[in-house]
């Protein structure tokens, strides 16, 4: 087969979150799509369905009527149950499927996973991936980040995810485990702090995950707040606008100290005469790094270690694909080995 792009072989780069998942096409194909999966609940919502399940957001917009499914608990596979493993089955078969591959084409992908995932999670990753393309190599998330923005060495990539906030110590090299760390507070956790914090505050209101994300997404800041935050919110099926301002920052401040403590670890394992280059390396990635305010922040409370540097990715929702589609586009399949685990080369 042949190993041009567009004659036969097919590269994706796929950025595979809890959350979200992004995807770049060696063809020119970008899209997202929520990580979930619907199946009907009875047999009613099999008639509205039409079908057994359905991915992504048509999922979610159908949620009344659909067991939604996550087939992704803090960035990796659930491996509850055959049931789980179906829910991720149909999530890939579906990402690949939307990438609109060829009948011919030899479907190369690049999966981004959290930086300190379990070997058995990225082999049972890889061997479901195998079901739908022909040579898979699992990368982690900021890897992937750092890669696509030429940020190789003496850097400290930061990806806030919404399942976990991973963090990698960039030296030149494929890092490994201990330039790695992964935290679990991250936007999930946000959303469950800000619910926390508005319903001590206002009890009568109606919240859920969905409403606390909202507000999270709109007015998330750390430190000064750029402005006050009033939201609309239900009571009692009722209008209410409550401010949300002390709320947000406590729960957008929430996921700072373990970060903090983990930029500090990976600062210190390089060698001496290079922390304050790295210090003025660090970026942050992923939907964490829309929070208003976090490299200043980050910045300040880094000062005690020198004068950084802090700056966010330009397109959070896909740097990581574009990494990950970068890196397959400039070394070839046959060279996958050297960079992690693969499946099918």
């Amino acid at each position: 087969m042949s190993d041009g792009e567009g004659k036969g072989r097919l590269l994706l780069g796929i950025d595979l979150g809890t959350s979200h998942t992004a995807v770049m096409s060696s063809r020119g194909k970008k899209f997202l799509l929520k990580s979930i999966v619907g199946y009907p609940k009875d047999v009613i919502g099999l008639k509205l369905l039409g079908r057994p399940h359905v991915v992504g957001d048509e999922a979610f917009e159908m949620r009344t009527y659909l067991d939604i499914r996550y087939p992704l608990q803090d960035g990796v596979l659930s491996e509850l149950s055959d049931r789980d493993l179906d829910v991720a089955r149909h999530l890939l078969t579906h990402v690949v499927q939307t990438a609109e591959p060829e009948g011919s084409d030899e479907i190369c992908a690049v999966i981004g996973v959290p930086a300190r995932a379990s070997g058995a999670n990225k082999a049972l990753l890889l061997k479901m991936a195998q079901e739908v393309v022909h040579t898979a190599l699992v990368v982690s998330e900021p890897f992937m980040v750092g890669y696509g923005l030429d940020r190789l060495v003496n850097t400290i990539i930061v990806d806030i995810g919404a399942g976990t906030t991973d963090l990698c110590a960039l030296r030149g090299t494929v890092p490994a485990p201990e330039d790695q760390v992964t935290l679990t507070k991250a936007g999930n956790y946000v959303d469950e702090r800000l619910q926390n914090a508005i319903l001590e505050r206002h009890p009568e209101l109606q919240m859920n995950t969905n409403v606390a994300c909202s507000v999270k997404e709109r007015f998330s800041f750390v430190g000064v707040a750029p402005e006050a935050a009033s939201f609309e919110f239900r009571a009692a099926g009722k209008p209410v606008v409550c401010d949300v301002t002390e709320p947000v920052k406590i729960a957008c401040e929430s996921l700072m100290p373990d970060i903090i403590e983990s930029i500090e670890m990976l600062l210190r394992s390089f060698p001496p005469e290079y922390q304050s280059t790295v210090l003025k390396n660090i970026v942050v990635a992923g939907g964490g790094s829309r929070i208003r305010g976090i490299a200043g922040y980050l910045k300040d409370q880094l000062r005690v270690f020198g004068e950084a540097e802090v700056t966010c990715v330009s397109d959070p929702t896909f740097d990581g694909c574009r990494g990950a589609l970068r890196l397959a586009q400039e070394l070839p399949p046959q060279y996958w080995r050297q960079l992690g685990d693969v499946a099918g080369a």
